[in-house]
C-alpha cells in the first residue's frame, strides 16, 4: 500500500494520476497547506524540505520518497510502467521530465505569482515569466506536431508536463494558437485515470469565476506568506 501525503497542486496531482493509471492501492492524506501541516515534524520526518507531495511504500518497509520527479520515477520503476526499459527510451522520457521539473513547473509557478498572487502588480515581471511561459509552450507544440507524446508510448512525462499546463489559465497564458498542445491536452484529459487523479483532491482553481479566482488567490498568498515565516523568511 503507498500513503500518498498530497494537496490540490500540479505537482500533487502528478502523483495521483501516476497511481491511478498504475492501478496501485493508495491512501490519500490531504494536507492543509494553509495551517502548515507540511511543516510539522512528523511530515518532516518523510519530506525534510516540507512541501508536498510525498509517498511512503509500505511495502518496501516505509520506504518514504519525496519531489514530484522523483516520486513518478519510483512508481514506474517499481511497477515497470510508463516508463520504458532501454537505456535510451528511458533517457527520452527522463528528458521531458526534467523539462517540466526545470522549466515548465518553475516558470508558472512564477508567473502564478507574479499575475495571480502578488497585489502589487510588476508588470516586467509577468510579462517575464508569461513570456518564458508560452515560450516553453511553443517547446511542446513543436514536439507534439511529430509525436503523439511527448516520449514515445504515453509516460510520466505526459503525466507531469500536463498536470502543469492543463493549468495554463491560471497562469494567464494562452494556448488558443498551439494546435498540437491543445490536442495533446484534450487526449490526456480524456483519460479516466487522468480524470479520476484529478479529483485527488479536486482543485479549487478548476471551475473558479473570476470573482472566485481573485479571492482564492488572496488565500493562496495568505498559504505562501505562512510558508515563508515558517522557513525563516525564504
Amino acid at each position: 500500500m503507498i500513503e500518498l501525503y498530497s494537496a490540490a497542486t500540479p505537482n500533487g496531482h502528478k502523483i495521483s494520476i501516476a497511481l491511478e493509471e498504475l492501478g496501485l492501492p493508495y491512501n490519500l492524506h490531504v494536507l492543509d497547506l494553509a495551517a502548515g501541516e507540511q511543516k510539522q515534524p512528523w511530515f518532516l520526518k518523510i519530506n525534510p524540505n516540507g512541501r508536498i507531495p510525498a509517498i511512503v511504500d509500505r511495502e518496501e518497509g516505509d520506504f518514504a520518497v519525496f519531489e514530484s520527479g522523483a516520486i513518478l520515477i519510483y512508481l514506474a520503476e517499481k511497477t515497470g510502467r510508463l516508463m520504458p526499459s532501454d537505456r535510451k527510451g528511458r533517457s527520452r522520457v527522463l528528458q521531458w521530465l526534467m523539462f517540466q521539473m526545470g522549466g515548465i513547473g518553475p516558470m508558472m509557478g512564477q508567473a502564478n505569482v507574479f499575475y495571480r498572487y502578488f497585489p502589487e502588480k510588476i508588470q516586467p515581471a509577468i510579462d517575464r515569466y508569461q513570456g518564458e511561459t508560452k515560450r516553453l509552450f511553443r517547446v511542446l507544440d513543436g514536439h507534439l506536431k511529430e509525436h503523439e507524446y511527448l516520449a514515445g508510448d504515453y509516460s510520466i512525462a505526459d503525466i507531469a508536463n500536463w498536470s502543469w499546463v492543463r493549468t495554463h489559465k491560471w497562469s494567464g497564458v494562452e494556448v488558443d494558437d498551439l494546435p498540437h498542445l491543445q490536442r495533446w491536452l484534450k487526449a490526456i484529459a480524456a483519460r479516466p485515470a487522468v480524470q479520476r487523479g484529478i479529483q485527488r483532491p479536486p482543485s479549487a482553481i478548476d471551475e473558479a469565476s473570476e470573482e472566485d479566482a481573485k479571492r482564492l488567490a488572496q488565500e493562496i498568498l495568505k498559504m505562501v506568506e505562512t510558508g515563508r515565516s515558517r522557513d525563516g523568511g525564504v
